[in-house]
């Protein structure tokens, strides 16, 4: 192992409105159908808990060991059989099997893996997703950046151009990091979504170059990308997420897992207002003070507008919510968010071993998100986030 370093548009922008009104908070995004897992009400109020007649409760007692869920094992052998193929005078090439991090920032603690899938490993082909964790700044102004990339089926350099993508959108992260960790804290949705959608742009521009260097078809050198921001600041329990391509957006809440994934917006759809109320104070006192005016003063342009943008590469997508003590989040590539959705003894045997509230150590995590299920043999890559 070698560690390294939206919103919904349909309705309009009200659920964000919602999400900061105080007898609706969580109301999230409308309804998208759900996973067979899911509660018929994902975000209604938490479970009471639970008593037992006669006395406190029973200690919890140790949870089975389970290798794989469904009904059989899967067909290829659970550990790594083959390396991929090495060329001496290209070996930047090559990708470790698993990559593994972690740390912990304010409130939450981070944990992320990237596995080589069983079919991958079978028959000795290098790992398509890749994993960037990284931290830029300082103290509490400090911004966290956790990306996720999957690169497309079948293409020869599929593993090279999920690399790229989590590579140059760290770049262009790292270097928009402390206005991306200043809006966040101030609440500034439409300035991060905006912003956020041109860097992603402009990082599937380079890839669409990058295609024409190499003489393939765009689509051949591509990966599906998806990220989370989270601040340093103990104040600020605002979660943003944004990407394009699949995989899945999850939170366990009260031992129940959400599918919070966004819609796909309208193509033109860049509404909704800055809003106060995640990581600080409200726009006014409960007797109706202002805190805050509009002294008409011009706001200097985001160190991420750049000029004109390529075009559109993928649906962008884009969520900012605010965590709940006890919450878990998982940002999780295709091969991870697949199962999860479809085979309800992963979800109900991930909720179980998460639902204490406890990150697990690094170790631990590494063996959950590998958790096995015939059928899924994808790699898996998975960013869990845990709220105190």
């Amino acid at each position: 192992m070698s560690p390294q370093g939206e919103t919904p548009t349909t309705g309009g922008d009200d659920w964000w409105d919602k999400l900061y009104d105080p007898k609706a908070a969580d109301a999230g995004p409308p309804d998208r159908g759900r996973a067979p897992w899911e509660p018929g009400d994902p975000d209604g109020p938490p479970s009471a808990p639970r008593t037992f007649p006669g006395g406190p409760r029973p200690p919890r007692l140790p949870r089975p060991r389970v290798e794989y869920v469904g009904d059989g094992p899967p067909t290829y052998e659970p550990e790594p059989t083959a390396l991929p193929p090495a060329r001496a005078d290209e070996l930047d090439e090559l990708v470790a099997d698993t990559v593994l991090d972690g740390a912990r920032y304010g409130t939450y603690t981070l944990r992320a893996a990237s596995v080589r899938g069983d079919s991958a490993r079978h028959r000795g082909e290098p790992r398509r997703d890749a994993l960037l964790t990284a931290r830029f700044g300082t103290g509490e102004s400090a911004l966290v950046l956790a990306a996720v990339a999957t690169g497309t089926r079948s293409a020869p350099g599929a593993h090279l151009a999920a690399a790229d993508a989590c590579r140059w959108i760290g770049e262009a992260v790292g270097r928009s990091h402390a206005r991306l960790a200043e809006d966040i804290r101030a609440g500034r949705r439409r300035d991060l979504k905006s912003g956020l959608h041109r860097l992603t742009d402009r990082s599937y521009g380079r890839l669409r170059a990058r295609a024409a260097d190499l003489g393939v078809a765009p689509e051949e050198y591509t990966a599906g990308l998806r990220c989370l921001l989270l601040t340093a600041d103990p104040a600020c329990r605002t979660r943003v997420f944004f990407g394009v391509g699949e995989g899945g957006l999850f939170r366990l809440r009260d031992g129940v897992w959400q599918d919070i994934e966004p819609a796909v917006p309208e193509p033109s759809a860049l509404g909704g207002e800055p809003v106060v109320g995640y990581g600080s104070p409200p726009a006014e006192t409960g007797q109706g003070d202002r805190l805050t005016m509009d002294l008409g003063i011009t706001t200097p342009p985001a160190p991420h507008d750049e000029g004109p943008l390529p075009p559109p590469a993928e649906p962008f997508r884009f969520r900012a919510s605010v965590a709940r003590p006890g919450d878990t989040l998982l940002l999780a590539g295709r091969g991870l968010a697949e199962p999860l959705r479809d085979e309800p003894a992963l979800a109900g045997e991930l909720a179980g071993r998460w639902a204490t509230g406890e990150p697990p150590g690094l170790a631990q995590f590494l063996v959950d998100t590998q958790l096995r299920v015939k059928g899924y043999a994808d790699d898996r890559t998975g960013v869990a986030i845990w709220e105190a």
